[in-house]
Formats: structure tokens, sequence, C-alpha cells
């Protein structure tokens, strides 16, 4: 029977509030009939003919339309001419969410409702949350930088659009094969994403090649016209990003390549159905994969032409909301701040030049200074390998016009130096945009940095370097650009949607505003470490994540672990300046002298995580060493009963939030003053793990804040790295010297961890005798003696305990709310369009 038409107002009414109710209501009984009518609308399916998939999707679009309001709400703030708020534009090429269902019920407080609401239909929760796909928007530390970001920009009222690529194809999933590391396309995207809403109308055109041609205008006014060879789309796609427990829900926009004409009919009338698809084929790719392979030149050209769509786009779209709101473009910078994400957006700064002077016919000073004041850059390496350079031939022929641009930029930089610095050619040549030395290069840091109003370090200590080092000569002639902003991480994402268990403790005890100010709240527990009942609920915590972890441990490589043990946990990408190969050191050495002594020893589980590049030869050739020693260790009857090692294949968001709440020690052993911060070691240490670690990156200020006596510290120090190989190191002179750390080189040498095979590890064995550039040889023995300690503290549960409560109460700082704080404050001059009142 339909609907009447007429009749009774109130019938209407109460029809209206229904539908209304099912859409938005945050009661159990609502959030049932909506998970009915989104598996029979959305999914066509009935109950009982629905697969797992089909139940996760429609209870997606159930809790996504519980954020529209918000999120319609806050877009509006951005668009809507009647409101002067200022917006932060997040340009980044990663985006590293996690999945979204768990955070979004968290941030709307419905995690029960929704469970009892599915219970009803005779679903479950933890199996929904399991069935969800991550999205492989980002390789590591950077992309989930980006998304505690956007988290907490929402938590904090501050209206904000993440922009970046929707790349089809995410990060690789990692399986390993004989030891090796394979790559394993990600297809993020098979089953749909239902968070996502495409936004066809919102669409720009991106020029690619060709070449440029000055002219006249009308008025006489000199102009340059870019004809381009190829001009691609891109399309927005937008997912909205709740805040915890507040009115705003910001977006992520990000960018999909679309060919501008996708069929050819005149190729296809006369049978050339190749040709009629291939404009866009070609297009797509660029937003296919997640960062190509550059070491060859088709790479490198389209990882520069990715960088380039989203940045356009982007910045197309924020002029674009500008003028809908009618406020003219030289006030630009009063409404946006736009933060370029490390290099990879660092084209930001010509192409906004190019969009002013050429679009829409700016002076080319008033359109410096709007740019400038605009643009602020964090910059997260202190490895010059990572700072980009693109060779001038290969940026000459995919985007002439921003080098004429570059061009125009550096001269008129090194004209106004060589007026304040007169005679100082050789700091010119270092400073320009343009490195001359050898093939030329566009140096992209140097471009971020001059067209920026303010450049960031990540941590107290990688800032200093980085005026001491790589941004030396900007940070001579432009101090005041310069200051610090020390990362921080979610707790919503990595405490309470992780360790839920640790997170209803927490708030038996302290109330549950400690999630909206960590740096305030958690402190409270700090009481509470020397009580002997609540380190005992604190240790069941710990070995209940343990089990899970081991059950996962079990499924996914065959090893059983005891979660008794100490779990030793090192997860983050390879890379040998990140030293996971120390750690394998000191295992050699340790399952030297098990097999030599026996006796009674801390057990242990070493718990290795995380992915090499693709291309990164020597980060590969470690996994197979992690997975060569563990094969020999595990299998061992004597020494298998103290010592497990495991590699956990395919480090993502989902496996770390099973990691971080498990680990009992956090290996943080980098080279120091080669790590810019870690994001790493604050989840470890949030989520009560204790840092064995050197004085890098955020390291330092996590000791300062936990307390030395809470923190294993081992190895030299920055300034005594720069020493020792200014004076000349020799790492043979140490391995000829230390008879254990001789004994754990020639094992691995001569083959026992590679069924007789000597050429195997030679090439990692020869790099570390010959160069050992991250100085593991340097800190080997203090790092053997430091794991000693370790294993003393260990055999003292009850003081382990207090060490682990007392790191989870003083890492508060360490929440990206207050990173997002500093940043409003500090660079962008931002301020809430609600008032944050610290508390949900």
């Amino acid at each position: 029977m339909g609907p009447a038409i007429g009749g009774d107002g109130q019938a209407s009414a109460r029809s209206r509030m229904a539908l209304s109710n099912v859409r938005t209501g945050l009661a159990p009984d609502a959030i049932a009939v909506a998970l009915i009518e989104n598996l029979h609308c959305l999914q066509g399916k009935r109950p009982r003919d629905a697969t797992p998939n089909d139940w996760y999707m429609a209870l997606a679009y159930t809790v996504r339309d519980r954020m529209m309001e918000r999120y319609v709400a806050t877009v509006g703030s951005i668009a809507e001419e009647t409101t002067d708020v200022k917006a932060v534009a997040y340009l980044s090429a990663e985006f590293l969410t996690g999945p979204h269902l768990g955070n979004g019920l968290i941030s709307l407080g419905i995690w029960d409702a929704v469970e009892e609401a599915l219970s009803r239909v005779g679903q479950d929760l933890s199996g929904l949350l399991e069935q969800e796909e991550e999205p492989g928007l980002g390789n590591g530390g950077l992309g989930r930088l980006a998304a505690c970001y956007m988290d907490s920009l929402a938590r904090l009222n501050v209206p904000a659009i993440g922009y970046g690529i929707r790349y089809e194809f995410g990060i690789f999933d990692q399986s390993i094969r004989d030891g090796w590391q394979v790559e394993v396309t990600d297809k993020w995207l098979r089953f749909g994403n239902p968070w996502e809403m495409v936004r066809s109308e919102i669409a720009f055109d991106v020029k690619f090649g060709g070449r440029t041609e000055p002219y006249h205008n009308a008025a006489g006014r000199y102009c340059v016209r870019w004809l381009p060879e190829k001009v691609i789309k891109g399309v927005a796609y937008d997912t909205p990003i709740p805040g915890y427990r507040v009115p705003t829900t910001n977006l992520l926009r990000l960018w999909k390549a679309e060919a501008v004409e996708s069929f050819d009919f005149e190729a296809f009338n006369v049978g050339d159905y190749y040709r009629a698809v291939d404009e866009k084929v070609l297009s797509e790719t660029i937003s296919k994969v997640l960062y190509p392979n550059d070491e060859p030149e088709s790479g490198k050209q389209l990882r520069l032409a990715q960088q380039y769509f989203f940045v356009s786009c982007s910045l197309q779209d924020m002029v674009r909301l500008l003028l809908m709101r009618g406020k003219p473009l030289d006030e630009l910078h009063s409404y946006w701040a736009a933060q370029l994400n490390d290099t990879h957006p660092s084209i930001a700064v010509a192409e906004l030049m190019r969009l002013l002077v050429d679009e829409h016919a700016m002076e080319w000073d008033q359109a410096w200074a709007i740019t400038q004041q605009t643009c602020a850059y964090t910059n997260h390496t202190l490895l010059p390998e990572a700072l980009e350079r693109w060779p001038l031939p290969l940026f000459a022929r995919l985007l002439p016009r921003h080098l004429d641009i570059i061009y125009e930029i550096n001269r008129r930089f090194l004209d106004e130096l060589r007026l304040r610095c007169p005679n100082e050619e050789q700091l010119l040549r270092r400073l320009s945009l343009i490195d001359e030395a050898g093939d030329k290069y566009v140096r992209m840091a140097h471009l971020a940095s001059l067209g920026s109003h303010a450049i960031n370090g990540v941590a107290v200590l990688h800032s200093e370097l980085l005026k001491r080092t790589v941004l030396r000569d900007f940070h001579l002639v432009s101090p005041e650009k310069f200051l610090n902003v020390t990362n921080g991480v979610t707790p919503r994402r990595w405490i309470a949607l992780s360790n839920p268990k640790l997170c209803t403790l927490i708030t038996r005890h302290i109330g549950d505003r400690w999630l909206a100010n960590l740096e305030d709240e958690l402190r409270r527990l700090e009481p509470l470490a020397d009580e002997l009942e609540f380190q005992r609920d604190w240790q069941a915590v710990k070995v209940d994540n343990k089990r899970v972890l081991a059950r996962l441990i079990k499924d996914r490589t065959g090893v059983i672990v005891d979660p008794h043990s100490l779990f030793d946990v090192q997860a983050k990408r390879l890379h040998e300046y990140k030293r996971q190969h120390l750690n394998v050191l000191y295992l050699v050495t340790l399952y030297n002298r098990l097999r030599h002594a026996g006796g009674a020893v801390t057990p242990r589980t070493v718990i290795f995580s995380g992915k090499a590049a693709p291309a990164y030869r020597m980060a590969k050739l470690i996994i197979k060493l992690v997975n060569s020693v563990a094969a020999v260790v595990n299998r061992d009857p004597v020494v298998s009963q103290a010592l497990k090692v495991v590699f956990l294949p395919d480090f993502n968001v989902k496996n770390g939030q099973r990691i971080y709440p498990a680990a009992d020690l956090s290996e943080q052993i980098s080279t120091a003053g080669k790590e810019a911060s870690g994001t790493g070691n604050m989840k470890f240490a949030m989520n009560g793990a204790i840092t064995i670690g050197t004085l890098d990156g955020a390291n330092i200020e996590i000791r300062d804040a936990v307390g030395q006596e809470n923190f294993f510290l081992f190895g030299l120090s920055a300034a005594e790295v720069e020493l020792l190989k200014a004076e000349g190191y020799t790492p043979r002179s140490i391995y000829e010297s230390n008879p254990e750390l001789r004994e754990a080189i020639d094992l691995i040498r001569s083959g026992f961890f590679s069924n007789g095979d000597r050429e195997l590890f030679h090439p990692l064995v020869d790099s570390l005798l010959t160069y050992d550039e991250y100085m593991l040889l340097a800190d080997y023995q203090a790092y053997v003696d430091c794991q000693e300690r370790v294993s003393n503290a260990y055999s003292d549960p009850n003081a382990w305990t207090r060490m682990s409560i007392l790191n989870t109460a003083r890492v508060g700082h360490f929440s990206s709310d207050r990173s997002i704080r500093e940043y409003c404050r500090h660079i962008w001059k931002v301020t809430p369009i609600v008032s944050d009142e610290r508390e949900s």
C-alpha cells in the first residue's frame, strides 16, 4: 500500500521525522532500520542473501549518513559567501588513513549503539571491521602523519581540506617467499569504497608538455601563453573526516586522472580500436599507482607528473572556492593556509604563481607576496637523496611554463641576494633553485623554502639540524622563517581504536575527557603507577593484547610465540638508517651466547615488520637476512626455548593496530641525526611500550617527557657521529677488536644462515666492514649492553609495569592535537569555527 496523498498533516510530519531518524538517528533501533534499508536499497540484497561485504557496505553507508549533516555544514563554512573563516589546505602526496569504519564509530560516539543494532540483525561488529579494505594511499610515516593531522584538524573545529591523489592501486601488499619480499598489487578499491563521494562537477584541466609563447595583451602587458602537448582532467573524490565528538566534519579531497575526451570516434570509425581509447588509458596512468619506481626515466617523469597533477587541481579548487565566496583573489592568503607536506607538493609555489600571473593577470610582485604568505613548508628529512631534485631536461619537457617561472623567481632572488651579500658567489650558488654542478637539476626543497613564509622541522633535534645542514644557507638569509613543530599522533586511532581494553581501563580511573585532551588528562595516571592492583590490571591488558598478536603471528607465519615472553618490536619502513640490521647483529650475538652457554635468560620474542621500497635492494636483502636468521633460531631446539624471531609481513595501519598495543619494547635505533622525528615511537609509548633508542628524532623529547629512568638509551649522539666521521671512521678496526661482533659477522658471512651460500649476504657485510655509513659497528657494543639492561628490567614485572604506565601517562605532549594547535597558532594563523574547550 502506497503513501496517502494529502490527508493527515500530523501523519506526514511523523513520516518525515521517521525518514530523518533513519538517516541521522543514533539510537540502536534507528541504526538497525537504516542497516536493512541500505542493504536493500544500496546493495540490492535481502539479509539472508547478503555476503559479509554487503553487510559491511550497508553499515558503512549507515555510519556515513550520520556524518553528513556536520559535513555539509563544515564544507559550507569554506564555500559560503557569508563566512569569513580561514581554512587549511593540507597538500600531501600521501594520506594513510587506515580503515574508516571504527574511527567513525568512535568520533560519532555510537560504537555501543552499532554493536547492539548489529546483534539485532544477527551480525557481529568485529567481523565487519575486519572486512574493510584499508585505503593504500601512503607509504608509511608521512601518510600516517597526514591522516592524524586531518583527524586533529576536525577534532579542533578547524575547517580544512586534505588534498592528494586517489591512487587506484596503493602501496603494494607485501608477501614473503623464501625469505624475500614480494610485492603484490594492492587492489584496495576492488569491492568499492563506500566512504568516498565522486564530485564529477568539480574537475580541472591540467596541462603537460608543449611550449610557451610570449605575447602582449590588449593593454600592452607582457604575458606568456602555455601551449601544452597534453591536457588531463582531474576529478574530485571526497571522503568525510569526522572530528571526535564535535560539530566539525572536514573532507579529504583526492583527485582522479581522466582523459578530457575518453573516446576517439574518428579513430574508432576507421577501425583503429586501440587508438580510440588510447587517450583514456594514458591519462588515467597518472593516478593509477602510488609512487612508481623512479629509477628509470619514465618513473621519474610519472612521479613528477603525479605531483604537479594533484597540486594543480588543488590550487585551482582553492581559487574556485575563494571566488565562490565573493572574495578578491588578492586576499587568497587571508582565507587559505596551504601546507606543503614535504617536497612532493613544492611545485605549488610555481603553479600558484602561474595561476595568479597567467590565468588571472596579476602583477608579479603582488602574486609573489600572496604565494609566500599562502604557502608553508614542512621538511621531513635530513637525507640529501630524499630532497627531491628533477633533471632540468625532464622538467623542461614536462612543465615548460613552470621552468620559466622558476628561472624568473631564481633571477629575482639571486639579484636581491647580491645586494644583501656582495662578493658571496658561492653562497648564491648554494642557494640557487637550480643546481648547476654537473647535470643540472631543479631543487624542489629550495623552491619550497623560498616560496613559503614558514619552514618547520618535525622534532627539536631535526629542526636544529635542518638549520645547520641541508637548509643552512636558507636559515642564514631568512632565519625568521624557521621554527619547530614536533610531530604527534591521534589518540583516537592509536589508543581508543587500537587498544580498547587499555582505553576502558584508563577511562575507569580518570574519566573520558583524556581522549580529547591528552596532554593535561593522562598525567592523572601517574599516582596509579605504584598501585599493585592497577599494575595487575595493566599487565592483564598487555597480555591480552599479546595473545591477539600471537594468534596473528601464527596465522600469518606459522610461528608459535609465548605471550608471556618479552615482545621486542621493530615495526617501521626498511631502511639502512633505521638499522634493522643492527637488531639482527644483536640477535646473532644472542644466538651465539645461547648456543655456547645456555642457562636461564629472559624469554624474548623479537618481531620485525615493515616494507622495503621495491627498488631498494639493500633493504630487501635485510628482510632476507631477518627471515634467514629467524628460520635458524626458531628451529633450534635449545635456543628457541628462550628466543623466537618473527617477520610479520605487510605492515600497514590495520596490522599496526595489533602490533603497537602488544609491544613491551619499542626499537627506535636509527643513527642519531638521521630520523626526522618518527611517529611509531609515539604510538608505542602511548600504548605502554618502553623505548630502547638513540638520541635521534623525537626520541629525545620522548625520553625527556617519560623520564630518563623509563627509557633505555644507547649509542652515539648526532654530534659524536659527525665527529667520528670527521676523524676518519674505520669500521673494520671495530670488527677486529670485538670478538662477539666478529663472531656474529663471520657467522653471517660463512653462509650459516643461507644454506652455505657465502655470496648471498656479501653486499651487506662488505658495506658494514668497508663504509658502515650508518655507524652500526660503532654502536654495536652499546646496543648489546643496553639489551642486557632490558632483559634484567623485564625480570622484575612490577618495576617494568611501573615504567610502562609512566610511559603512557607522560606522552600526552605527542598528541597530534597539540601539533595542530601549534600549526594554527604559529604558522597558519587559523582559529577554530567553534571554540576549542579541550574536552569532548
